[in-house]
């Protein structure tokens, strides 16, 4: 597991690649708030498109993001997952705290 983050402009992105799981996420978790926390931008994006598993830790990472992303007044974006993520993430109400959008970006 990895993620890429990239800053441009206002906007952060960080993409997810690989297995998102309990074992990986604290570390993915840590590198997304400090690039979060130093380069302060208005928009954080969380792309799973090269995502090939994830289990509820997924849910918990993007929780935790929306709250590093309000503390710098930034809005949350999470984009590129399958359908299957798609769903659980609606069914866990993370549509009330992050914009997800189905497809990539």
């Amino acid at each position: 597991m990895s993620v890429n983050i990239d800053f441009t402009g206002e906007v952060l992105t960080a993409r997810l690649v690989g297995e998102l799981d309990h074992h990986e996420a604290a570390p993915i978790r840590e590198q997304i708030d400090n690039a979060i926390l130093t380069n302060r931008p208005t928009l954080v994006i969380i792309d799973f498109s090269d995502l090939t598993f994830m289990d509820s830790s997924g849910i918990g990472l993007v929780m935790g993001r929306s709250n590093t992303a309000k503390s710098v007044n930034a809005e949350l974006h999470i984009c590129g997952m399958t359908n299957n993520v798609y769903k659980v993430m609606k069914l866990s109400g993370l549509d009330r705290i992050a914009v997800i959008e189905k497809g990539k970006r």
